[in-house]
């Protein structure tokens, strides 16, 4: 236990204080932070592509879809738009990751994708249609069966104090 609280909370942050003089108030902290592993002279990093790292040690169809708004068939479909190899993202060149980055900006993807949903279930509730009254009610919109489930949207179960069941 005594070795427990001994221990620094982050030993690889390494708090330097340097003063000037000890009576000045302008003390400098700096923090040392630990650069990225190096293997053989590189250093690891995710590519980015579409504002998103996507990972470097998969295929690049699978890492395509850590980006939201690209599965499985528009994964598939940027790499036969490119006739490009589904190699691992770290083997690519950069001249196909820049291809790569243009041709997933043609797309609708991240935050315009997320916006336009947001603007369209907003424009929903508005018009009080239906599936707004439901969005509204935190009910799901496409017509299934609420008696038994639907927790994700309806939440933790309430009991209602007096009721009983009859027989």
């Amino acid at each position: 236990m005594a070795q427990a609280l001994a221990t620094p909370l982050a030993p690889s942050l390494s708090l330097i204080c340097n003063t000037i003089d000890r009576f000045s108030l302008s003390d400098t902290l700096s923090f040392s932070t630990p650069a990225p592993p190096k293997f053989g002279g590189l250093s690891i990093k995710c590519a980015r592509v579409g504002g998103v790292e996507i990972p470097n040690n998969k295929r690049v169809e699978y890492s395509l879809r850590y980006i939201h708004g690209i599965g499985r068939t528009r994964a598939r479909q940027i790499l036969c738009d490119l006739n490009m190899e589904n190699k691992i993202t770290k083997d690519l060149s950069e001249e196909e990751l820049i291809t790569l980055r243009d041709e997933v900006s043609k797309y609708m993807i991240e935050g315009d994708l997320r916006r336009f949903n947001a603007l369209a279930i907003r424009r929903l509730k508005e018009i009080q249609c239906y599936r707004g009254i439901r969005h509204i009610q935190g009910l799901p919109c496409r017509g299934q069966r609420t008696k038994n489930n639907c927790r994700t949207l309806k939440g933790k179960r309430v009991t209602i104090a007096g009721k009983k069941k009859t027989r």
